[in-house]
């Protein structure tokens, strides 16, 4: 007569169950409301950091040299064109040496 060992206190092996049931059910239910422990959220951004108000004014400054001296290129050429200078293509300096 062998076959499934025989418990001898059946109230004891149900309370046993019933206490292992109830620690996995916690266990369950803490598994599902666990909370991510790492922040994956971006950084908080700062305006004054992301503006940039001297770079703005570098390059306001910047562009402004350049507007000018390109309106002083551009009257320079009117300039030329109006008075349709003739050039021979000769140099009448003298060549002198240093020595």
């Amino acid at each position: 007569m062998h076959g499934a060992p025989r418990l001898t206190f059946p109230r004891a092996t149900e309370y046993l169950w019933r206490t292992r049931e109830k620690a996995y059910e916690d266990h369950r239910r803490k598994v599902q409301s666990a909370q991510p422990l790492v922040d994956t959220r971006a950084p908080l951004t700062f305006r004054h950091l992301q503006l940039k108000l001297k770079r703005l004014k570098l390059e306001e400054a910047r562009l402004s040299i350049i507007q000018r001296d390109n309106h002083l290129l551009l009257e320079k050429v009117a300039s030329v064109m109006r008075t349709r200078r003739q050039t021979d293509g000769k140099n009448d300096s003298m060549h002198r040496s240093r020595n």
